[in-house]
């Protein structure tokens, strides 16, 4: 009767490499739940990522509609707080109240919905870093400014499959979102 609730995490493989960037900055194969297009109704989605090499994630600040919970730990399992790493975040309106943050040691972060946030540098990696960034929206998106000065919600959820046509990527339409989970009673 539950079973739609239920979703074993496929491995993903990253695709995300800036041009002439090294591959090898991230351990593969990772995963992620991608929200309601796999648990339909759900309005959370998490990735599941292990970085062992500096990688500059994020440069361009966005917020989101939702609160984000961003969380850094140690990647040496199982010991979480063995820790050797340098990671910068900024936290605000770049130019207007922005506010650099650097983290030394395992710490989660809440980004309440709204709120500007990034560039998210992963500088220095002597250790592995295992990372997180949960999100409690029905798929990820985030709200950036377009090269015209508009604010525009762009979504992305990840290189799967449409769930209604095998030939083709997601590409978000949203069909999928609103599929009830709920089991009717027999």
């Amino acid at each position: 009767m539950y079973e739609k609730l239920v979703f074993p995490l496929p491995q993903e493989i990253n695709e995300i490499v800036e041009e002439g960037g090294d591959e090898d900055y991230i351990v593969n194969p990772q995963a992620y739940f991608r929200g309601a297009s796999e648990i339909p109704g759900s309005k959370f989605n998490v990735g599941f990522q292990v970085f062992k090499k500096p990688f500059f994630l994020d440069r361009n600040p966005h917020f989101h509609d939702a609160d984000e919970y961003l969380i850094f730990m140690g990647g040496t399992f199982p010991n979480l707080f063995d820790w050797d790493a340098e990671i910068e975040l900024t936290i605000g309106e770049i130019g207007v109240n922005e506010e650099r943050f650097k983290i030394t040691q395992p710490t989660i972060i809440r980004i309440p919905a709204g709120t500007w946030h990034c560039p998210l540098n992963f500088r220095v990696i002597n250790k592995p870093v295992f990372f997180q960034a949960a999100l409690g929206e029905e798929v990820f998106g985030a709200n950036f400014i377009t090269p015209t000065g508009e604010v525009k919600k762009m979504r992305y959820n990840g290189p799967g499959q449409c769930k209604y046509d095998p030939n083709k990527k997601c590409d978000t339409c949203g069909k999928c979102f609103t599929e009830d989970w709920r089991v009717e009673a027999k």
